[in-house]
């Protein structure tokens, strides 16, 4: 009897906004589902999505993300017309709804899209408040990036 072979496990990440992190601080993170039309789960799964620019706003009580590209298949369904930058409703439960109104109109935090994933088969998408940083923030955050950088390769060569 032939063993199979052990498969690893794929990872999850459709695609992370990796200046959002260097640009903002980020207080609270949620986890928000997002209405999506069947051409642009394909794109998805084909890992045509780009969110360097996306943001959410509030209107009328529900959540939106602007800004987020997904790039329509060459074979895309010719009766449906695709707009790769369309406003997508996100799906959140009311009371994280009115925690991100209180940050946005108390604190005046904005709502940034941080990393998109799949849990289980539905396409997830991490957002956080967030409050821009100013250069010095960032210059300090790079200072501490490169020294945790050099302390792990001085305890690596001093472990030899």
């Amino acid at each position: 009897m032939a063993k199979k072979p052990n498969k690893k496990p794929g990872s999850n990440t459709i695609a992370k906004n990796k200046t959002a992190r260097f640009e903002f601080s980020i207080n609270d993170e949620y986890e928000a589902g997002m209405q999506l039309q069947g051409w642009e789960v394909k794109a998805i799964r084909d890992g045509k999505v780009n969110m360097t620019e996306s943001y959410v706003f509030l209107r009328n009580g529900e959540a939106f993300i602007s800004g987020l590209t997904i790039t329509p298949l060459n074979a895309a369904s010719t009766h449906v017309v695709a707009d790769p930058t369309r406003t997508r409703k996100l799906l959140l439960n009311r009371r994280e709804i009115d925690k991100l109104a209180g940050a946005v109109n108390r604190d005046g935090e904005t709502i940034i899209a941080l990393n998109m994933y799949w849990k289980a088969s539905f396409v997830k998408i991490k957002i956080g408040t967030a409050r821009g940083k100013k250069l010095h923030d960032k210059r300090a955050d790079s200072k501490a990036k490169d020294w945790q950088r050099d302390k792990a390769r001085i305890l690596k060569s001093s472990n030899r």
